[in-house]
């Protein structure tokens, strides 16, 4: 080594003025992973209302959605798979681009949003509704898992330093609001066999036999916390550089770590209440966006919200067809693809940090 030279290891990466790093994936590369995502996307919708117990020809898929004739077809595609199709890419949207907040914020590359006791909110909250009042509907669930889940984000950030949190503190106060609020959720099943028979069918995850209604309900919800998640790609970049960093770039931390914890709670507390919770589809996107954007949030969020989606329906898909024709919920087929993306992840020397 010559004298004056540093190591190439504590070589700093440059950065822009914004404070994001210089993103070495081209630009072409990304816009290949947006076509790419936009192609599968289709595919993944053409499939999603095609395949099931019933296989329908895709010509006859299109002349029900155009061109209904009140065939039984028809009333399949309409009123049972498209409902089911839009549903799940609007919670697999949401769930993606969740994961890559909680990822940047945190700088944990094993972030999901159940971290931030999103799911863990929700569910105490239903098994509540349920067991204490009686609510059995899933528009009565709806209410109770955003409320459930936006006490259980404020208690996680409060819990973490409230102005003063950190990603670590987050993840520590996440784990033990997780702990105690699944602990109350699985006494109160045992407790109340009634809860036990309403609440299995809702927290294993799934898209089947949700009222299209409650879409709408949720969707001004699941577009704000968009709205706001890509807002805050900015500043996210700059914060995951260090504090010191972003501060000299004029990026106001705390705030941007508030309004990132209120993102999380609206997506993921919103798509949680729709599907129940449904694991690992926020911690798996992130990881494969970066392939075709590197770690710049800006490009990062649009791609894990076009990517999402895809997972979630292919997913949903895979249930449907090994074993008709019974189906396994989506939620269960995500958490089994999830365990070995997981353990990859941990064995991978390069995912210590973000």
């Amino acid at each position: 080594m010559f004298l004056g030279m540093s190591p190439p290891s504590s070589r700093k990466r440059p950065s822009r003025a914004d404070g994001t790093e210089r993103i070495r994936t081209p630009a072409s590369v990304w816009s290949a992973g947006l076509s790419l995502g936009l192609i599968l996307l289709v595919a993944a919708a053409a499939l999603s209302l095609a395949v099931g117990t019933q296989r329908i020809p895709l010509d006859q898929v299109w002349s029900a959605l155009v061109a209904p004739t009140g065939t039984e077809n028809d009333a399949i595609v309409r009123d049972l798979r498209l409902p089911r199709t839009l549903i799940g890419a609007a919670v697999g949207s949401a769930l993606g681009l969740g994961g890559a907040v909680m990822q940047t914020l945190t700088r944990n590359p094993l972030a999901d949003p159940g971290l931030l006791g999103v799911n863990a909110g929700a569910s105490a909250a239903v098994v509540t509704a349920i067991s204490v009042l009686g609510i059995t509907s899933f528009t009565g669930y709806l209410w109770f898992a955003l409320a459930g889940a936006a006490l259980a984000a404020t208690a996680v950030s409060a819990l973490g330093g409230g102005r003063l949190a950190t990603p670590v503190r987050l993840a520590l106060a996440g784990t033990a609001v997780n702990a105690a609020l699944f602990g109350y959720v699985n006494g109160l099943q045992l407790w109340n066999l009634n809860t036990l028979d309403e609440m299995r069918y809702w927290a294993v995850g799934t898209l089947a036999k949700r009222d299209p209604a409650l879409l709408l309900t949720v969707a001004p919800l699941l577009a704000a916390g968009a709205l706001l998640a890509l807002a805050l790609a900015r500043p996210l970049g700059a914060v995951a550089l260090g504090e010191d960093h972003a501060r000299a770039l004029g990026t106001h931390i705390r705030r941007t770590r508030l309004l990132s914890v209120l993102a999380i709670t609206l997506l993921c507390g919103g798509a949680t209440a729709v599907c129940g919770p449904i694991g690992f589809v926020g911690l798996m996107i992130p990881h494969a966006a970066r392939a075709f954007c590197g770690p710049d949030p800006r490009r990062l969020f649009p791609l894990c919200a076009l990517y999402a989606p895809v997972l979630l329906l292919v997913s949903d898909v895979v249930g449907r067809v090994v074993v008709p024709p019974s189906e396994i919920e989506v939620g269960t087929v995500t958490a089994f693809l999830g365990g070995f993306v997981f353990i990859h992840l941990v064995r991978q020397r390069k995912a210590a940090h973000l």
